[in-house]
């Protein structure tokens, strides 16, 4: 900035000093052009006579001087003018002269100090005639003007210099004050953000885009750290799975070798408590193989499915491995609690049935296992569409594991209701969190490693659709498959 203001300043200057001067030499130039001395005295100034004295007392005004080279081309002794102060220094012949007729010119001083302005110009009878003025006013004007520039320059740059770096720093304060909240954040304060957010300045909008970078930042250290703390727990809930069922073994199997008599009602109660303990391992183990296989590399077949047909399938199922619970099937209802349409529409969707039969299954299973016995099971199928009311969207008092769907899409739906004790929002909550179990009224008293809710959220994730949970204590559980609608026509081709 100084160095600008510097450059300009001095660019000014010199237009204005070349101005000025060229000004005042084109009002010199003027006199001299403008000037006719008298006849008479030119005549008295160039005559041979010796009485005639060498300066005619008012014969020229001001400060002219006038000199004549006669037709030979001599510089002539006598001159017009007054002779306080030197001339200038012309030379004794026109050979040597170097001036143009009709051209002011400037020439030095005969004794170097100053210069003076003249005019060659033809006299009479072959006659040259210089006419000439000092420069003094000029180059007193022009100094004075030198002077005056030099200290406006010097009081512009001094003043550029400290008014610039105020006006810079305060320019600058806000990235000081983004630095001073970079510090802190780097020091541990992460909820910090920058101060400066003015829409309308380079700096405000890079602090708005520097919060939000912040913001997706702390976003991703809370997940990871999520992450983290949910993985220590899966392993320690995995390990305390695995714990019981190995200790069962390790203490059977020690019973087994000990020496000494056995009844062989207590060898084979040894031998059973060995294969249960061992099948139950394996199904622990085989749901987290499961559960590493959908979240690393899902695969999944991609055929149309008759949710339809797949829910009467695991009713039919049910029925016979839970008699004590009653299930049956029924379409869809409405917003109101209504039935929508008194018939079972025709739910289709694209995905893998073996996947989706198994989500329902263990839905089934559970609504059968943590119920009361004689507690009736409703399983519901049909089409509506997308809705905080319907399913596939959030609202108060819904669980799920998975994003809400675009509200207003259609979908395909099955839902498992029963009319049991419900669950309280704090354990609603956690439901398909993995090895999670609820309170012990809802919990089985042997089996079941809290991976049935998690394996089943994870397969519909992967199917575009979400498993999603609405209870209450005392209102029963609603487990609700939410699918993409596949319509009829697209599943022909």
């Amino acid at each position: 900035m100084t160095v600008l203001a510097t450059a300009a300043v001095l660019a000014a200057q010199v237009v204005g000093f070349v101005v000025l001067r060229s000004w005042l030499l084109n009002r010199v130039d003027d006199q001299l052009a403008g000037f006719r001395p008298p006849s008479r005295a030119v005549v008295e100034a160039v005559t041979d006579a010796d009485d005639l004295p060498a300066q005619p007392k008012g014969a020229l005004p001001s400060d002219f001087r006038v000199y004549f080279y006669n037709a030979d081309g001599h510089l002539l002794g006598k001159s017009l003018g007054s002779h306080d102060k030197p001339g200038p220094r012309l030379p004794d012949s026109t050979g040597e002269l170097t001036l143009t007729e009709g051209h002011p010119e400037s020439v030095a001083s005969t004794d170097g100090d100053g210069h003076w302005r003249v005019l060659l110009k033809s006299g009479p009878e072959g006659m040259k005639v210089v006419v000439a003025l000092p420069l003094d006013t000029v180059d007193g004007a022009t100094s004075k003007i030198l002077w005056l520039d030099a200290v406006l320059l010097f009081v512009t740059v001094a003043a550029v210099l400290v008014v610039g770096r105020m006006v810079v720093r305060l320019g600058l304060l806000p990235l000081t004050r983004m630095e001073r909240t970079a510090e802190n954040i780097t020091a541990g304060q992460l909820d910090l953000r920058l101060p400066d957010t003015n829409p309308r300045s380079e700096i405000g909008r890079l602090g708005r885009v520097l919060n939000s970078m912040l913001d997706r930042l702390q976003q991703a250290l809370t997940e990871r750290a999520e992450s983290e703390g949910r993985l220590r727990r899966f392993v320690a809930d995995a390990g305390h799975e695995l714990r019981t069922p190995l200790t069962t073994i390790q203490g059977y199997a020690e019973l087994t070798l000990r020496p000494g008599p056995r009844t062989a009602g207590q060898q084979r109660e040894a031998s059973r408590q060995i294969a249960d303990s061992a099948a139950r391992m394996s199904l622990l183990v085989e749901d987290l193989q499961l559960l590493a296989t959908l979240d690393k590399e899902p695969s999944y077949a991609h055929e149309t499915v008759d949710l339809l047909a797949l829910a009467a399938d695991a009713v039919s199922s049910a029925a016979v491995h839970n008699r004590s619970h009653p299930v049956d099937l029924g379409p869809l209802h409405s917003a109101d609690g209504q039935n929508a349409s008194g018939e079972l529409d025709l739910a289709q969707t694209e995905g893998d049935p073996h996947r989706l039969r198994q989500v329902v299954e263990n839905l089934l299973s559970n609504a059968c296992t943590h119920t009361p016995d004689g507690t009736p099971v409703h399983v519901r199928v049909g089409v509506t569409r997308a809705g905080p009311y319907s399913g596939g969207t959030d609202r108060p008092g819904r669980t799920s594991a998975s994003p809400p769907l675009p509200q207003g899409r259609w979908v395909s739906v099955i839902e498992v209701a029963d009319e049991g004790p419900g669950l309280e929002a704090v354990h609603a909550a956690h439901v398909f969190e993995r090895f999670y179990r609820a309170d012990p009224s809802r919990s089985r008293e042997h089996g079941g490693s809290g991976l049935g809710l998690a394996i089943a959220a994870t397969i519909m994730e992967g199917h575009g659709g979400r498993l999603e949970l609405d209870t209450a204590p005392g209102a029963g559980c609603v487990f609700r498959v939410v699918l993409p609608h596949l319509p009829p026509s697209d599943s022909y081709g």
